[in-house]
This record gives structure tokens, sequence and C-alpha cells, in this order.
């Protein structure tokens, strides 16, 4: 079957159900487990139901769990391929064009914050079980399109679900890079705190999430030193501004996993106040984390040759009442001693009362590039792309993917494009879009059918 060919005709509904779930403003409000209605807040809640409600009035079967996740389901078997997507978005950050909950379609463009990661990549995925399903085509496994609701904040949907659920036999994540993406690297997130007086610092704040370069920082300083702030920003041609004792700097957002491509107002603001103060902190800061995206300051630098570099973001700093926290993630390859490393971090620790405290920790994942799945997969991505010469590869990033035994990050940006994760005006292609539900189409026939 042509499922490029047949795509067209669910253009208008694409578009129609992903403006709409795009237009949910669902960032993490807070965490509470205690709140069994609405754990990640209610306009996350309000996407999971309308999710669930959309696939159940299409005829799938759906299942909520815990108002963590859930999944719509077809076919049948003992067998599950699970597709894996999430709801969930990172703050909107930067400058936008266009408002980052509107969904505005511009160029058969749609501009909205998860436009890209991961609410088009997930309708993508829906439509392609759609596809199949309106052409009562018999599966002989179980699919199952997975949503979670917590995706960007440290996974805790999709762990839920798999305490509840069985885990998938196979799956891909359409949350990431076509061709194909066969491993990812090891997350690890710390912090480091303390309390420290200082004569110039009464706050810091920077960073909302471990997965962001941070894009602005703002200091409340307790003297007036605009001139050498606006002179700072003069000679180095940054952003930013001073009110009364609140002095902001901007950065550029990009995501954890490639911090390089973003502009860390952190280091900005740390290059600033070091030349106006003595403070421990910023000391630290200097020593051991501004303007090294590859922990070669801490010592940890680390490189595989399928995996690459390991990669560290500054994420954020919390500095007010004379306490302070700093928080860090790394994203490193297989090979990476774990244990010896993280020693090094908490020696540079000696001789101060700063505070080592572990956060996230997820190990590599890795499925073998010539295994079966990885292979139909692929087959089917070359078929509707016909790009038969962009090679595989891993990540940096993290995905559901890494939450079974046997699964892979499968699309949809293209090897052409830039990677708009986590950016702002974030957008979606709507013609790549439906490319790559046809690809998904492709894949689940082949995977989840008698004659293939």
């Amino acid at each position: 079957m042509d499922w490029l060919k047949i795509v067209q005709s669910y253009r208008d509904e694409y578009i129609e159900k992903t403006q709409t779930l795009l237009r949910i403003p669902t960032l993490l409000d807070h965490y509470d487990p205690q709140n069994f209605e609405t754990p990640f807040g209610t306009p996350i809640r309000e996407a999971l139901d309308w999710f669930l409600d959309m696939g159940e009035a299409d005829g799938f079967k759906v299942k909520n769990i815990d108002n963590y996740a859930g999944h719509l389901e077809m076919g049948s078997g003992d067998e599950i391929l699970g597709i894996l997507g999430h709801l969930d978005v990172v703050p909107t950050g930067g400058k936008w064009t266009y408002p980052p909950f509107d969904a505005t379609i511009v160029d058969d463009k749609i501009y909205a914050r998860g436009s890209m990661d991961d609410k088009g990549p997930t309708m993508a995925a829906y439509i392609a079980m759609k596809m199949i399903k309106d052409a009562k085509i018999p599966l002989n496994k179980k699919v199952r399109l997975i949503v979670g609701c917590d995706e960007e904040s440290g996974m805790r949907c999709i762990r839920r679900y798999l305490e509840k659920e069985t885990m998938p036999t196979i799956g891909f994540a359409p949350d990431a890079d076509f061709p194909l993406i066969y491993g990812e690297k090891g997350t690890f997130s710390w912090d480091i705190t303390g309390q420290e007086t200082n004569e110039l610092i009464q706050s810091i704040h920077a960073g909302e999430r471990y997965n962001v370069v941070p894009d602005e920082c703002v200091a409340v300083l307790k003297r007036d030193v605009k001139e050498a702030f606006e002179a700072y920003l003069k000679d180095h041609d940054y952003q930013g501004n001073v009110t009364e004792n609140t002095y902001t700097i901007f950065g550029k957002n990009a995501h954890a996993a490639w911090p390089y491509l973003g502009v860390n107002a952190i280091f900005l603001m740390v290059d600033f106040l070091k030349t106006q103060t003595n403070s421990p902190v910023l000391n630290y800061l200097d020593a051991y984390m501004t303007h090294d995206f590859y922990g070669k300051k801490l010592e940890i630098n680390h490189c595989d040759p399928e995996m690459k570099d390991l990669t560290m973001n500054l994420a954020l700093i919390r500095y007010e009442n004379n306490a302070f926290l700093f928080g860090t993630n790394i994203r490193y390859p297989k090979g990476f001693d774990f244990d010896l490393n993280i020693n090094k971090i908490k020696d540079t620790l000696v001789g101060t009362s700063f505070v080592f405290q572990p956060k996230g920790h997820s190990k590599p994942h890795y499925v073998d590039p010539k295994d079966p799945l990885v292979e139909t997969l692929l087959a089917a991505y070359q078929k509707y792309s016909n790009d038969t010469t962009s090679p595989i590869i891993t990540i940096g990033g993290g995905t559901y993917a890494r939450t079974l035994k046997k699964a892979v990050a499968f699309g949809p940006n293209l090897p052409k494009n830039e990677d708009l994760a986590h950016q702002p005006n974030e957008y979606l292609v709507i013609d790549e879009m439906l490319m790559a539900a046809a690809i998904y189409a492709e894949d689940i026939l082949n995977l989840c059918t008698e004659n293939h």
C-alpha cells in the first residue's frame, strides 16, 4: 500500500487535531503524587483526557493509568508493539515570533511549543494507526500508542505505566530524528547546595529544567554596579538590562544534549559577578563549570566511537536568603566509568561546606544496529524518504525508548533539518509529519502482520 498517497486524505484531520493538542499548555506546574486526579497539574491532565477521548471516539481501546499515562490499542496477540510519545512540554523561554501555544500556521508550518517535541510526532503516529484501522487490516500483535505526561521532568509517568502494564515486546519513540537512533547516552543530574553570605549578591535565579540550557539569568544585587554591568554587556555584545537593583542577562535556549548550541546565561552572569565580588560559589562555578560543555574542568570528559563525547549542562541556579543550589546534567556515552567519575565530582568539594546531592540517573540505552527491528524501521524510512545514504546514529537526548528492553527512537526530524526541540519558534512542517505518518504505518504493517 502507498501510505504516502493515502495519508493525504488525512491532512486536514492531522492539522485540526494537532492544533487542538498544541493549544493545551502542558507545562509541568508541580508534581504532587498525593493528588491522584492531577499529579502533574491540570493542563497535562486535560491533554491526557482529550487524547484518550479522541482515541475512544475513533474506535480504539483506551486506558488511563493513574493519570500518569495512557494508551490507545488496536490489534491482537501476545506480543505488543509500543509506540511511545509524550504530551508534556518544556517551558517556552526566549523570544517567539508567534505565541507558543497558539499553534499558528505559516507557510505550511505549525509554530508551537511541543510541535516537534513531542505532540506533532505523536499525532503523526496516531494518524498512522488510524489509517491501518480504517483500512481494516488484521494485525497479529497488539499495537499500543502510549502517551506519557512527564517525559521532560524525569519520566515518572512511563515508570508508573510499566509498573501497571506489560512491557511492549518491541517499540519505537517518535521523539527524535530520522533515519533512526539506536543508542542513547546515559543521563545523570546532580545538585550542589550550601550557604553563603556575600556583600554584593542578594539573589541569583536561572533555569527551570535540567534538560534545557538557561537563556536568562537574573541577579538582585545589594549595591549599584550598573555602570560596570552595562560596560560588560557592551564589550561582549550581550543582551541584558538593569531595573533598580535587578540585573538581567540573556543567552539562548538549547537542549541539554547539545549545550554548545545554546548560550548559557549563567555563564555570562558568573563572568560578570566574579569581577565585582569574591564568592566561593562563583569561584567554584568558574573553576569547574562555566564555558565547559564536555566536563573537562571536572576531569570527567569521555568519548566513545559510537556515542561520541560526554556533554554537560549547568542547568539552574537558586541563590537567596544566604542559601544556594545549582544543578547540572551530563549525558555520558557507554564505556564511562560512572562511579569513578562521580567521585571525581565529589572530590572538587573537599575543603568546602558544599553538599553533593545526586538526582535522576538513567544508564545508556543501546540496540544492535543489525537487529531486525532496526532494519525493518529503517527500510520504511528509506522507502518513503528516498534517503538511502544518511546513517543511523546515537544521541545524547533521552527518549522513552530507553525504558523498554528493545526499542529505538525513530523520527520524525529529517537529517537536513535543524533540531528545534527546547528552542524558541519550534515548528513542525506539515508535509514532513504526513510523511512520518506514512513511514509509521508501513512499519506497523511490516512488524504486525502475518505476511511480514
